[in-house]
């Protein structure tokens, strides 16, 4: 499937050496303004060829909407854009033509569709994300007059952790646990430690340095959700993020709230009461759920993780299998992250406010009848 949502929705196309990537966005509420310079940072953030730390592939991502917008106003009908690829090299591939690398989708794609695009991963490449960050960005932009804030972060790169315990269990964050997150992609990597993104810099680096890769976690804390958001049973707002988060490439697990650490601890050290507040609302006072019960916002933060497995694309000599089932010692050239998840923090965004502005969507839906 191309088409992600349900009331909202994004479908892609385009691969990764064609001549532009796009997508149609169906569902966007009119007469909302948008602000195109949202769009710009949200796609230089995603950018390669920033850093020695990222891919040397460097692409000037520039939004053409081509429907659904008129004088900076979005009109309700399908938005419409492309985004040009410039920087292609596809002889970097022509070698790869009948070889499957490992860790990557070659050898699926064929199987499946007996004949594929061998430049750069084709389809399958993370180049597509850059149609899901444009989306995403005006997504953000609509959550935001709601009081909706997402921000996700750099947790662990290799063997690097940020201490995290704030951002995922208190529901509510001191003047500086707030600054430090907004703050994120104002250092060296998007986290909000500086230190510690200095030492996952340097992680990036000696992986990079012996022609190697390593894998990340990245974290996602959005705050002003209110109570409600989600369906029950087959329609929750956690199996739906689930979808989105491992939808996108070399992301290889997902966890809400204290996730698999929860399998070893007991009920009474991990259940989140709720209690009354001064203004007569209702509210958690710890968070170890990450904000959903049985699927469904409880009006506390929604905090999780996706993790994403070291790069696949390194520069040590491996044994590739042929088309014609022979084995090659091979070493891949071309441009590669040596850290997908260095890139993929504002993808996790983007893919972020896609879900939960198609559920404000179904929300406002049920509340008005129009659902039933």
């Amino acid at each position: 499937m191309n088409t992600f949502g349900r009331l909202l929705r994004l479908t892609t196309f385009g691969e990764s050496h064609g001549t532009a990537l796009g997508g149609v966005i169906d569902g966007f509420p009119a007469g909302f303004a948008i602000d195109e310079s949202v769009i710009e940072q949200a796609l230089r953030q995603r950018q390669g060829g920033q850093s020695t730390l990222t891919t040397p592939r460097r692409e000037p991502d520039q939004v053409r909407f081509l429907s659904g917008i008129y004088e900076g106003r979005t009109l309700g009908t399908p938005i419409a854009f492309i985004i040009e690829n410039a920087d292609t090299r596809s002889q970097d591939y022509s070698a790869l033509k009948d070889l499957y690398r490992p860790g990557h989708a070659d050898f699926t794609y064929q199987a499946k569709y007996g004949h594929r695009d061998a430049r750069g991963g084709g389809r399958a490449s993370a180049r597509e994300t850059v149609v899901r960050v444009a989306a995403g960005a005006l997504c953000a932009q609509w959550l935001r007059t709601e009081g909706i804030h997402i921000a996700a972060y750099l947790s662990q790169v290799g063997t690097v952790y940020y201490d995290e315990y704030a951002y995922r269990t208190a529901v509510h964050l001191s003047t500086e646990d707030v600054d430090l997150l907004q703050r994120r992609y104002e250092h060296h990597l998007p986290c909000p430690d500086e230190a510690t993104a200095k030492q996952m810099a340097e992680a990036v680096a000696t992986a990079r340095d012996n022609r190697d890769s390593i894998g990340g976690i990245i974290s996602c804390r959005i705050d002003g959700l209110p109570a409600g958001l989600g369906e029950p049973l087959y329609d929750k707002l956690s199996s739906r993020l689930a979808s989105a988060m491992m939808s996108i490439n070399a992301a290889r697990a997902f966890e809400i709230g204290d996730g698999f650490a929860l399998a070893s601890r007991q009920g009474s050290a991990c259940n989140d009461p709720f209690v009354p507040t001064p203004s007569g609302e209702i509210e958690q006072t710890t968070n170890h759920c990450g904000g959903l019960l049985g699927g469904i916002t409880t009006g506390a933060p929604l905090f999780f993780r996706t993790a994403f497995k070291p790069t696949s694309s390194i520069g040590l000599p491996q044994m590739l299998c042929g088309s014609d089932k022979s084995l090659h010692e091979y070493t891949i050239t071309g441009r590669h992250d040596p850290c997908v998840a260095l890139r993929a923090v504002p993808i996790v965004e983007a893919m972020t406010a896609l879900t939960l502005m198609d559920f404000y969507l179904l929300h406002r839906a049920h509340q008005s009848g129009a659902w039933r």
